[in-house]
């Protein structure tokens, strides 16, 4: 921000900036330009003209779509929802710890149900890890946590005739998640992949070689012992074992299903791993490399940082076009 504003620190003082739409655009052209200069997204001048009237810019070269907002080429862009809306939607989903429905955000920036959950989904997209900072672990004392679990209703609410076909593997979707001991976590949805050699494959994709590796005692785990220090812990016997655990991860599944179960009551496993990135990213990002704990503010600007060069049509989300993350879109 400029010398004449701080940025806001609570999610009132967000709602009360923001709410100028002169400081929000200031906000997202200090993101989008952070030298001041706009340039054209298509053909890269400099020396580009704002409507005032329109809140855009115009290229002074003649080309398809020479005007442009400061939306064009982020999880905003076509929507026709005011810029204020959005950013005070983006903060609110990064840093209510068990997540915010679409209902509440309905409410709290005044558009429609079906609107907001468009939008969530969208932001969602934005906080996804692109996984840049490379594999887990490495170190020569780094431990990874190795976890799965599954999401789904409960048996004792179903009905008995679909409680009577469905086994417990049936009815709910596999995740799996590898937590770096002081560092991040990543989640996997499987869905019917529940086979030990993908789960191997996943392990090794986004864990160094030769890092400690600590699951229970499933069997699919077996193999890690090739390429890792593969310690177990026998869940039926106990749940820690020196400093042998999975009780970080375990933490995560726990934030994971109170958001799940709390606030989006029913989630298809369609859409499912777009939630388990959204509380990837607020685990990932609520302390910073000291251990201390990182303000609202400080996550919405990494969020924000985040939603350069992503896109989410409706038809996509909905499954009108292939997806390539997508799980088979099946009722839990």
């Amino acid at each position: 921000m400029d010398g004449k504003h701080k940025q806001p620190k609570t999610l009132q003082e967000a709602v009360v900036f923001y709410s100028n739409p002169d400081n929000a655009l200031a906000y997202m052209v200090l993101l989008r330009w952070p030298d001041g200069i706009v340039v054209c997204p298509t053909c890269g001048r400099n020396d580009v003209v704002f409507l005032h009237n329109q809140r855009k810019w115009q290229c002074k070269s003649v080309h398809p779509k020479r005007q442009f907002s400061a939306k064009v080429g982020t999880i905003f862009e076509d929507s026709p929802i005011a810029l204020e809306k959005w950013i005070v939607a983006v903060w609110m989903l990064s840093n209510c710890r068990n997540g915010v429905s679409s209902y509440e955000i309905a409410r709290a920036i005044g558009v429609t149900q079906k609107s907001a959950w468009f939008m969530m989904h969208r932001i969602r997209l934005g906080l996804q890890d692109k996984q840049s900072g490379g594999k887990l672990g490495g170190g020569p004392n780094s431990k990874v946590e190795v976890d799965e679990t599954f999401i789904g209703g409960k048996a004792r609410n179903m009905h008995k005739s679909r409680r009577a076909r469905m086994t417990a593997y049936d009815s709910k979707t596999a995740v799996m998640g590898m937590l770096e001991r002081g560092g991040k976590v990543r989640a996997t949805v499987l869905g019917n992949k529940r086979r030990g050699t993908v789960m191997q494959e996943i392990v090794r994709e986004n864990v160094a070689s030769g890092t400690w590796v600590m699951t229970d005692e499933f069997s699919g785990y077996q193999g890690l012992k090739n390429d890792y220090t593969h310690l177990v812990v026998n869940h039926l016997d106990r749940y820690v074992q020196g400093n042998v655990h999975t009780q970080g991860i375990e933490n995560f599944w726990s934030l994971l299903k109170r958001g799940l179960g709390g606030t989006y009551v029913a989630v298809e496993p369609f859409h499912l791993f777009r939630y388990v990135d959204e509380q990837a990213f607020r685990f990932n990002n609520r302390q910073d490399a000291f251990g201390n704990k990182v303000p609202d503010s400080e996550r919405f600007n990494i969020a924000m940082s985040q939603i350069m060069g992503r896109r989410l049509t409706y038809s996509e989300l909905t499954g009108k076009t292939e997806d390539a993350r997508q799980t088979p879109q099946e009722p839990f």
